[in-house]
């Protein structure tokens, strides 16, 4: 028997519960993992909640949790690449991240083609707190829009988990960075981490500020935030820009007129979705590879604001909801 967080229903983080469950011994191919750090990701709560999605109903009971670090335990039939002992992280399983959660657990069953091995220089609370995040700003900075040097990017919620390692590498590869955020305190983040300038959208007007700082406006937009900020953001872009929204934190964003993308300026929007980043074994361990290259040597910093014990999920989910949260968040089993 383990511990692990079960949802019977979507809802309120009060819907959580911290029971036990039963696992199997791994199948052929399969790997069993003791978790020792998980990662807490918007898209948990957006599983609990049930919206935004999917459009079918999902299958009762389920754990949330799509990303985790932890040790092996014991390997199935046919597994070479893994053995009791190793280091290792998992980031989704297959397909999009309402689909196939289970990582708040104290351990796992999962496909060996979904692990990646831990460089010596990762910690485990490092991986579980950054390999989503980090595949995320990896899809945006490498797909949607490579930012130049001397480039301007304005990025929403620039404390926030994905935005934070987002700073960090386009300050790394010589761009301007205009960041928005909802708090002193939370300014004072991001413009630790790299933001030139960061603008309190709760007292200020973030389109008359962002054409104060740029006249032209910037080359693109980085939002994960959605509704509230992504329509008034094709105000903030100059001809020929691009927006990319990539989270949904105040909910989807609203339909867009293709003539208004032409009317304001030849504007280019797009969304990725992470899942094509990894759905390939040979994909995933590449990027993270890289990712975890760069976090190695310090160009991009990690930062883990607060631990829960997995039993305290539901407070960690409040928290978030609540806005208190910067960088990442963990359950610790």
């Amino acid at each position: 028997m383990v511990k692990a967080i079960r949802i019977h229903q979507h809802g309120e983080p009060e819907v959580m519960q911290y029971i036990d469950i039963e696992l199997p011994p791994p199948a052929p191919g399969e790997v069993l993992v003791r978790h020792t750090a998980i990662g807490i990701n918007f898209s948990d709560i957006n599983v609990r909640r049930g919206g935004f999605y999917y459009p079918e109903p999902m299958k009762m009971p389920l754990t949330p949790g799509n990303e985790a670090a932890g040790v092996v335990e014991a390997v199935g039939e046919g597994v070479d690449d893994f053995k009791p002992g190793d280091r290792v992280g998992y980031v989704g399983m297959f397909g999009p991240f309402y689909h196939f959660t289970g990582a708040y657990a104290q351990k796992r069953i999962v496909p060996a083609g979904r692990l990646v091995h831990l460089p010596e220089n990762i910690s485990d609370r490092q991986a579980a707190a950054s390999m989503l995040k980090g595949m995320t700003a990896a899809s945006i900075i490498e797909h949607m829009y490579p930012p130049k040097k001397g480039d301007t990017i304005l990025i929403h919620a620039a404390a926030a988990g994905v935005s934070l390692l987002l700073v960090q590498w386009v300050k790394h590869l010589g761009a301007n960075v205009i960041g928005t955020a909802g708090s002193q305190a939370k300014a004072d983040v991001a413009t630790a981490h790299g933001c030139d300038h960061v603008i309190l959208y709760r007292e200020t007007d973030f389109v008359a500020e962002v054409k104060r700082l740029t006249g032209a406006g910037v080359h693109a937009v980085y939002d994960g935030v959605g509704k509230d900020t992504f329509v008034k953001s094709m105000d903030c872009v100059r001809p020929f820009g691009k927006l990319v929204n990539y989270g949904n934190a105040s909910g989807h964003v609203p339909p867009i007129d293709l003539l208004a993308c032409a009317a304001k300026g030849s504007l280019s929007v797009c969304r990725p979705a992470v899942s094509f980043q990894i759905s390939k074994t040979e994909d995933l361990r590449r990027n993270c590879a890289h990712f975890f290259d760069l976090v190695g040597r310090g160009v991009i910093k990690v930062e883990i604001s607060k631990t829960y014990p997995l039993s305290e999920a539901v407070q960690a989910h409040r928290d978030v909801e609540a806005g208190k949260a910067t960088g990442s968040l963990l359950l610790i089993p």
